[in-house]
Formats: C-alpha cells, sequence, structure tokens
C-alpha cells in the first residue's frame, strides 16, 4: 500500500500484510472461520451447539478453528467446573465483537449475490 508516497506493509506476528483487506482476509480465510463468528455473535456457544450448526464440519476442524480464533484474539474460551463433565464454552472477544458489524456486511452482500446468481433451497 502506499501510504505518504511510500510503499509500505504491515507486519503482523511474522506475517506481511500489504493492505487491510489482506490483513482482513488472514483472520477469517477458510471456510469456517466467518461461520464461527457469525453463530457466536449472538452470545456464547458449547462446541456441540457449534458442531450442530455446522454438520459438515469434523471435530478436528472445529476444533482447530476454534483454536485459531482464540489465538487471534477474536474468540473467548470459558471452563466451567474442574472435574468432569466439564463445560466449556466459547465467546467472542471484545475485539472479536468488533469484527461483527464487518461480518454483517460481507453476509448482507453474500445474500445479494447467492440471490442473484442461484436460489435458496431447504436442506436437511
Amino acid at each position: 500500500m502506499i501510504v505518504d508516497g511510500k510503499q509500505k506493509a504491515y507486519i503482523v506476528e511474522g506475517q506481511v500484510f500489504h493492505c487491510g483487506t489482506n490483513a482482513t482476509l488472514h483472520f477469517i480465510g477458510g471456510k469456517w472461520k466467518s461461520i464461527i463468528i457469525w453463530y457466536l455473535r449472538n452470545g456464547a456457544m458449547r462446541f456441540s451447539e457449534l458442531k450442530r450448526l455446522m454438520p459438515d464440519i469434523t471435530e478436528k476442524m472445529l476444533s482447530l478453528q476454534l483454536k485459531a480464533l482464540q489465538a487471534d484474539g477474536i474468540l473467548e474460551r470459558k471452563v466451567f467446573g474442574t472435574k468432569p463433565p466439564i463445560r466449556v464454552e466459547y465467546s467472542l472477544s471484545t475485539f472479536g465483537e468488533s469484527f461483527v458489524p464487518v461480518v454483517q456486511k460481507i453476509t448482507e452482500w453474500g445474500i445479494q449475490y447467492a440471490q442473484s446468481k442461484g436460489r435458496l433451497v431447504e436442506i436437511g
């Protein structure tokens, strides 16, 4: 990106981002992260609740995506209890909540695109 007439980039944890869009897409890249953020926008959920809402994701992939979002500071993981059965809930951090309007706009655009190019069908 050009800032003050000079070519610049952001370096975050060893990653080079040539623009804000690149940095944003890094956080939500892939198939599942934006879906997880979308479902958590209304409050905390347990692993099993997220899995039920995303039947096509494997448990391993869901676990990996939750860990990645937690490492990026988007999610918080809260453990209830000290011995089995332990209950774990995931929720958006304050930083993650600041991203919800972005996901909302992406969702609105995606719906417009899908309506213009396809059709809404019932699944399951």
